[in-house]
């Protein structure tokens, strides 16, 4: 029979990508282990570029994990990578695992962390080795359109639309991404950059399209979300506007095309309207960016 490893990462699409590393990590350390990851259902397409999971538990994220969400008994190994505890220690702590390993029971939380740095430092306090730049899933052949996603989870990371539109219409073959709920922001961008109705795809691509799209595009232009760590995982050029987070904290790793703009205010992530910092940022400089890591 073989020895069961259960990892809990039960947050969003940015959350799993800079968790790839340790991931990996873990599959490295534990080569004889079945692994399963505790993420939710809507990821399921994203877990075999990791080359790392075997298996899934659905748990809904992002937020606290009950531990009635995590249908899973006696594991051998069941490692936290959602966070620094109570919930999600004493949910893992809840399918009885003969080893824990998570901040909280071992190392320090530390502020002020990258987070892909974070996961991989929680594994080496363990002895387990972990490549914090270990996050490709594949490379870009370019071949694909520029992709400008102007949604982000909370509106203080959501650079107005308006200024979206501006860059999306100094841009050649342009595609304007969102999911179902951010298809009004979508529209209006699409509408006031003048492209066609088809040329927005926001509610009509799920998660497998969106990689397949990502994987192949030539430039990505975002906020602080999920999409720009995608654009890191395929090598895709991309330019990222940081609001009330600093890069130092979410961002691309440094070099290899990808530019992350922010003012340097750090904010409420979670605020009800855009952070000032986000809007210091001007047009002209996503664009003059976009230019650059595409030449």
């Amino acid at each position: 029979m073989a020895l069961e490893l259960l990892a809990l990462r039960g947050l969003g699409l940015g959350d799993l990508l800079t968790a790839v590393p340790a991931l990996r990590a873990l599959r490295q350390a534990f080569p004889g282990h079945r692994i399963t990851l505790a993420a939710p259902r809507a990821l399921e397409a994203l877990l075999p570029l990791t080359g790392a999971v075997d298996g899934q538990v659905d748990v809904a994220g992002p937020g606290p994990v009950p531990m009635d969400e995590l249908p899973y008994e006696r594991p051998d190994i069941a490692v936290n990578l959602h966070g620094k505890g109570p919930q999600s220690i004493e949910a893992l702590r809840g399918t009885q695992p003969g080893r824990l390993i998570s901040y909280g029971t071992g190392p320090r939380w530390r502020d002020g962390v990258h987070e892909v740095r974070r996961w991989c430092e929680l594994l080496e306090w363990h002895g387990i080795p972990a490549d914090p730049t270990d996050l490709t899933l594949g490379i870009s052949d370019r071949s694909g359109p520029a992709v400008v996603h102007p949604g982000a989870s909370f509106p203080a990371r959501r650079w107005p639309p308006e200024r979206f539109a501006q860059v999306a219409a100094a841009l050649e073959d342009v595609v304007v991404t969102g999911n179902e709920q951010e298809v009004p922001i979508a529209r209006k961008v699409g509408e006031l950059a003048g492209l066609p109705p088809e040329r927005v795809l926001a509610g009509r691509t799920g998660l497998a399209d969106l990689i397949d799209l990502v994987g192949r595009a030539r430039l990505v232009v975002c906020g602080d979300t999920g999409v720009a760590h995608l654009a890191t995982a395929f090598c895709v050029p991309s330019v990222v506007l940081f609001g009330p987070v600093s890069p130092a904290l979410w961002g691309p790793p440094p070099g290899w095309r990808h530019v992350a703009l922010w003012a340097g205010e750090n904010g409420d992530p979670h605020g009800e309207r855009p952070h000032p910092g986000l809007l210091k940022i001007e047009v002209s400089e996503v664009v003059e960016a976009a230019l650059e890591v595409t030449s």
